[in-house]
This record gives C-alpha cells, sequence and structure tokens, in this order.
C-alpha cells in the first residue's frame, strides 16, 4: 500500500505502545529494490519501499501521454538470452514482439543500426560480405601502433575510417562529453558488426516491450507492499533506519559513505518530450541516433513505435547527453582508472557495513541492463535466504 505519511503513522503507533517493525527497508522503488521487495514478500517477510522521486518504477518509469507509453528516462527494450529471466518477467506484463531495429541519421543520410551489410552497401556500395570485410581492413590500416590505447583507435580497428567518422566519432563524443582519443577502448569493445543483412540490434534470444508499459510491472512486483514516495533516504536516515532490520540500499554508494574518498563521476541526460498534434508519423522508427558533431541531441525517440501505435498524433523525446552534478540524475558511470580504484575503495567499506545490501546500478557502480539488474536481484535473493 501507498503510506502517505510514514513518520506520522509511526509516531501515533508508537504512542499507542505499538511497535512498527519492517524486516527490510528497500531504498530505491526501481527495478532491483522492486525485485528485492517482492521476492522478500513472497517469503512473508514485511518491506517498506521508499523512493525520492514521485512515482516508482525508478528510470524504466513510463507515462501515458495522450494515449502513448512514453519512456520517460529514455528508451527501454528488454533483451535477454536467459530463458529463467524471461519466464520472470513475462509473469509481471504480457510482451509484443517489438524488435530493436534504430537508425543513424549523419547530416541527413540513413544508416541502418547494428553495422550490417545494408550498412555497408549504403556506405560503399559493396554487396558481399567479402567485399565488405576487404573495405574495413583496407581502412584499418591507418592505425601505426602495435597497441590499441584509446576508443577512436579501438573503433577503427574494428570497422575501419568511414563508419567512425560517420557513425561513431560524434555520437560518442556527445555521449561522453570528451574527445574519443582521450577516450578508454574498453568502452567500444563490444561494438556490434555483422556481415548479414539484418538489422535487428541485439542478438539475444527473447526481446520485447511490456503492453502497457514498465509502470505496469513494478506495480504488480509491489503489490501489498507498503510504499513511500517523494522520501529521500537521506533526509530521514536515522529514523528510517530504526524501521527495519535491514537496508536494501540501490542509491550512489559514494552518497552513503558521505563521499569519504570523493565523488564518483557520471554522465546525466536531459529529455524534451514534445507531444505533436500534427503528425501521426514523426520519424518511422522508435529511435534514430543522431550521429554527427552538429545536433546537439544523441537520439530522437518516438514512443508510438515500441508499441506499433496508430494513433493521429505523435510523442517524441530529444536525448541530449550532459557532465552530471549533485542536481541531476546519474546514469552513465565513468569507469576510467581513477573513478575505477575510487570505488573500489567504497566497494569495501560496502563489504563491511552490516546489515546493508548494496544492489543496482547506482550502489554498483556499473551500468546494467534490465535483464541483468533482475538477475542481480534474484541472486542476491538467492543468498540472502539460503
Amino acid at each position: 500500500m501507498l503510506v502517505k505519511n510514514l513518520y506520522n503513522y509511526y509516531s501515533t503507533k508508537q504512542q499507542k505502545g505499538d511497535v512498527i517493525v519492517y524486516d527490510y527497508l528497500i531504498v530505491g522503488a526501481g527495478l532491483f529494490g522492486s525485485t528485492f521487495a517482492h521476492e522478500a514478500h513472497k517469503r512473508d517477510k514485511k518491506c517498506l519501499v521508499i523512493d525520492k522521486r514521485d512515482h516508482i518504477a525508478g528510470n524504466v518509469y513510463t507515462e501515458e501521454i495522450e494515449g502513448i507509453q512514453v519512456h520517460k528516462y529514455g528508451a527501454h527494450i528488454f533483451h535477454t538470452n536467459s530463458k529463467k529471466i524471461w519466464d520472470y518477467i513475462n509473469q509481471f506484463a504480457e510482451f509484443n514482439r517489438y524488435t530493436n531495429s534504430p537508425v543513424a541519421n549523419y547530416r541527413g543520410e540513413i544508416y541502418n543500426l547494428p553495422f550490417n551489410m545494408n550498412t555497408f552497401n549504403k556506405l560503399w556500395g559493396v554487396s558481399t560480405p567479402q567485399q565488405a570485410k576487404e573495405k574495413i581492413e583496407e581502412q584499418k590500416k591507418t592505425i601505426t601502433g602495435s597497441t590499441i590505447t584509446n576508443l577512436e583507435e579501438q573503433a577503427i580497428s574494428i570497422v575501419g575510417t568511414d563508419i567512425y567518422e560517420k557513425l561513431i566519432k560524434g555520437y560518442t563524443e556527445k555521449q561522453w562529453g570528451r574527445p574519443a582519443n582521450e577516450l578508454p577502448a574498453f568502452i567500444i569493445k563490444r561494438l556490434p558488426v555483422r556481415f548479414t543483412y539484418d538489422n535487428n540490434y541485439f542478438n539475444d534470444r527473447y526481446q520485447g516491450i511490456p503492453i502497457g508499459g514498465y509502470t505496469k510491472i513494478i506495480e504488480k512486483m509491489l503489490n501489498g507492499i507498503d510504499v513511500q514516495l517523494n522520501t529521500d533516504y537521506f533526509d530521514h536516515k536515522e529514523k528510517l533506519d530504526r524501521l527495519a532490520d535491514k537496508v536494501v540500499y540501490t542509491g550512489m554508494i559514494d552518497q552513503y559513505f558521505q563521499y569519504c574518498y570523493g565523488r564518483l563521476e557520471y554522465r546525466s541526460l536531459h529529455f524534451d518530450t514534445k507531444i505533436l498534434d500534427d503528425t501521426d508519423n514523426f520519424q518511422g522508427n522508435a529511435v534514430v541516433n543522431y550521429t554527427d558533431d552538429i545536433t546537439p541531441f544523441t537520439r530522437i525517440i518516438e514512443h508510438k513505435h515500441f508499441e506499433f501505435g496508430t494513433q493521429e498524433h505523435t510523442v517524441i523525446t530529444e536525448e541530449y547527453p550532459k557532465e552530471w552534478t549533485v542536481d541531476d540524475e546519474p546514469y552513465y558511470p565513468i569507469n576510467n582508472s581513477k573513478n575505477t580504484e575510487m570505488y573500489k575503495q567504497y566497494k569495501e567499506l560496502a563489504d563491511i557495513e552490516e546489515n546493508v545490501i548494496f544492489g543496482g546500478r547506482l550502489a554498483t557502480y556499473k551500468y546494467y541492463d534490465m535483464h541483468q539488474v533482475i538477475g542481480a536481484a534474484l541472486a542476491t535473493i538467492d543468498k540472502e535466504f539460503s
């Protein structure tokens, strides 16, 4: 249930001589916290879930606008190779057959993503995999060093100079706010390249979008569990900690330890969402990446295409990367050597913290796909109740 005023409720119970005891205080109503809460509740544990936002579901939150499910914090396409995870998430929603096939817009030129034979044909006029491989091999020769030292060299070593210049460089530098030759190579090591005419971005066996949005999934996960929104854990930490035997913390790990080793760095995002009443189809695809260095945003999401919408209007969101400040939502950890070493120090503190479980992307300073978040939460549950 939604607890509207937790502190008044708690004080009243205390005055009457009652004691409120939760087994778990769960900080964060996103995918990790909600999965943990659901599984603990199934095991007859009493949970309280809090979140500083005014809604549940964290970054997978979807909101219906003009009859269209809008992904408020960026596009979320569920995909996994794990039948266990797929079966698990499907108990909360029916998924459609959406296949992620983004396209790239480079100064008005349209290319298929991931890089595949359609991309190579448009770019070079080649028609066979062998021709495409020969073209890439020829362009890779521009790298003269014996070792790969940065993202630029890594990208060229995989796809050559033409694709790097048109479809990687501008997008990546906007995304990270730094020159590509100053970014670490590992960021782009898993760059998908296919020598087939296949526009499916993911190779995973299972893929789709929940019909009716992700928020309904979290609502079902939290059914029967106490939830308090608009509640910043650190504003009331002492009181909140006294409510439960254990804390499941999904916020920023450095904030939990009062930044004693310094602040971990992130990239953040700004979303500009617009309702377009004068068109039913703005760009013909759910996701279009803008890969040039002139367009200020990295991509436009047209939400209706996630669910094959037929509305007479549409809703789009422009996505602008930005430097993270304490007033912003942290989205992407910057896993350079400095931050990695700092996180290790915080991890050592977390490992010895009594009665606190750290989980999720912010508490582990790691970017997760949704299926990985669920998998991590279920693994945590297994460890907790083994």
